[in-house]
């Protein structure tokens, strides 16, 4: 076994939010997201088959949910679960530092 550590091997170049699986089954994925300044696409929402467990870690965070319509801040340690199918999107994430977010999707 091998450790890791969350905050560790981090591209420098992140064009595009960074997501590395770390460990999953058939019905469970665990996942690590860095986010520099990336936002979901204008008019682009997640709509996942599975529930979510999201962990905002370091950075800050906006997130936008529908049905009923919420805008959440998030700042390290705070952690929602998104219902499957509720329709979310990132709408801004911190330009200066990571947003490292632990995600674990379930049914």
């Amino acid at each position: 076994m091998t450790k890791q550590n969350l905050f560790q091997d981090i591209p420098s170049d992140l064009p595009e939010e960074f997501l590395q699986t770390l460990a999953g089954s058939e019905k469970v994925r665990i996942e690590r997201i860095v986010s520099r300044g990336h936002k979901s696409p204008e008019g682009f929402w997640y709509d996942q088959d599975q529930n979510e467990f999201v962990l905002l870690l370091q950075g800050e965070a906006e997130l936008e949910l529908l049905e009923p319509v919420e805008r959440l801040r998030l700042i390290p340690g705070d952690w929602l679960i998104i219902p499957a199918r509720r329709k979310h999107r990132v709408a801004a994430t911190s330009t200066w530092q990571n947003s490292i977010w632990l995600a674990v999707f379930f049914e």
